[in-house]
This record gives structure tokens, C-alpha cells and sequence, in this order.
């Protein structure tokens, strides 16, 4: 596994799909050093992201888009070993989450049986659905908006069981890669082996795209079952927050 490519190809996608999303609503802006998408009315993406590692200045800067738009976060891509983090911590800003960004080479289909059913949205009822059940599954909001104004751009799946919608995924390619987001099942629903499919669907569906690696960044909830289809770990993604 080529490891300095998957790193940048890992932080391409998953900024590629934020600066995608936000476009459409003017909500993507781009700093001399700096990149930021803050969606009104939505949860998501509302990310700040360094191209390089981060210098004083730069977790300066940070704080004043920060202040600016509230609720942004700052993933801190944890790749160039010099401990820059602790520039933003000694500025005050604070870990929320912690995610492990991984990658698999896609090889071969995996086998499944599911009774699952999965459909793309593709119009604004289905994301209504989508929009309303992802917050059950993550305990923050995607409005439906940013479906609406995404099909062509990104793959948005709703799962649902005996006509019980209960998981949601998103994928979205860059090159040869193809990210997976947003992997996701209702509380309820759990402990059943519903993630998984939803997973390996989504693994033969990036196989069918011709992708040649897949992508995501795991929190601690998921990662067990991507590192059991064989996920390798390459980074920390540190999220901050003020």
C-alpha cells in the first residue's frame, strides 16, 4: 500500500466532498493557507482545513473564521509528525472527536445476505427521509437541501428494512478512489450486522465505479468492522473545536 498517496488521496476526497457540497450554496471559501465551508441550516460539513502544517499565524487565522462562523470545526490531519496540534490547544481550541482515516484496496466482491433494501436518492421525498434519519444515526444534521442540490455530485443511499428506513451512506468518487461517508445506522438497529452490509455494499458498488482503493475515516464506533474487512489504518484526524 502506497502510503503517502493514500494519505493525500484520503484528505483529497474528503475535502473534495466538502468543497463540492458547499459550492452550490456559496458556502465554500478559500484562504491563502486555509479552506472553509460553513452551510447555514445544516450540521455538515462545517469544516476549516489547512493544505499545510499549521503555524502560529495560521491557528490565528483559524480562531478569527472560528469566531466568525460559529460552529466550524478544524480537522488536524495528524501526517506530518511536528506535534502542531498542540499550537491550537495552547490557543484554547479543544478535541471533539478523534477519527482514524483508513483505506482498502479494492480487489474482490464480498459476499453478503441481507434483506436490506437500498435505493439512491434521487428526489426530494427520499432525501427528506435521508435528512431526517441521519441525525438519529450521527446526532447531527445534513439538511435536505444539500441532497437536492447533490445527486450528480455524490451517491446518496438510503437503507430501509421491510419499508422501515433505518441507515444511510454516502459515496463519492475522486480518480481512482471512492470515498465512503456516512455509514450510519439508527440506535434501534444496532448490534445486528446492518453496518456491515451497508459497508459491503458499498464496497461492491465502488468495485462496479472501478475504483481502485476506498476511503473513509473511521470513529471509534465503526472502526472494528472496517479493520475486519480489511481496512488499514494511515493517519488521526484530530477534530477542534473553540
Amino acid at each position: 500500500m502506497k502510503n503517502s498517496n493514500l494519505i493525500r488521496d484520503n484528505i483529497d476526497n474528503l475535502t473534495g466532498l466538502w468543497k463540492t457540497v458547499g459550492t452550490p450554496f456559496e458556502s465554500y471559501h478559500k484562504k491563502e493557507n486555509s479552506e472553509y465551508c460553513k452551510i447555514e441550516n445544516s450540521g455538515w460539513p462545517n469544516k476549516l482545513w489547512f493544505r499545510t502544517d499549521i503555524s502560529e499565524t495560521d491557528a490565528e487565522t483559524a480562531i478569527q473564521i472560528m469566531q466568525a462562523n460559529s460552529g466550524l470545526v478544524l480537522p488536524y490531519f495528524d501526517i506530518h509528525h511536528s506535534n502542531s496540534n498542540e499550537i491550537l490547544e495552547a490557543k484554547g481550541l479543544t478535541v471533539k472527536t478523534e477519527q482514524v482515516a483508513m483505506a482498502l484496496r479494492l480487489e474482490q466482491k464480498f459476499k453478503y445476505e441481507t434483506n436490506l433494501h437500498f435505493k439512491r436518492v434521487t428526489n426530494e421525498q427520499d432525501a427528506k427521509i435521508w435528512a431526517d434519519l441521519y441525525p438519529e444515526a450521527f446526532g447531527y444534521e445534513i439538511s435536505k437541501e444539500i441532497l437536492i442540490r447533490n445527486y450528480n455530485q455524490v451517491s446518496f443511499y438510503l437503507f430501509s428494512l421491510e419499508n422501515q428506513p433505518i441507515g444511510t451512506c454516502m459515496l463519492f468518487q475522486t480518480g481512482n478512489n471512492i470515498g465512503i461517508h456516512g455509514v450510519g445506522v439508527i440506535p434501534e438497529m444496532r448490534r445486528k450486522g446492518f453496518a456491515e452490509a451497508i459497508m459491503k455494499f458499498a464496497l461492491n458498488r465502488s468495485i462496479d465505479l472501478k475504483a481502485e482503493y476506498a476511503l473513509l475515516q473511521a470513529s471509534a464506533m465503526g472502526k472494528d468492522i472496517y479493520t475486519r474487512l480489511g481496512f488499514a489504518d494511515l493517519f488521526v484526524i484530530k477534530n477542534y473545536i473553540l
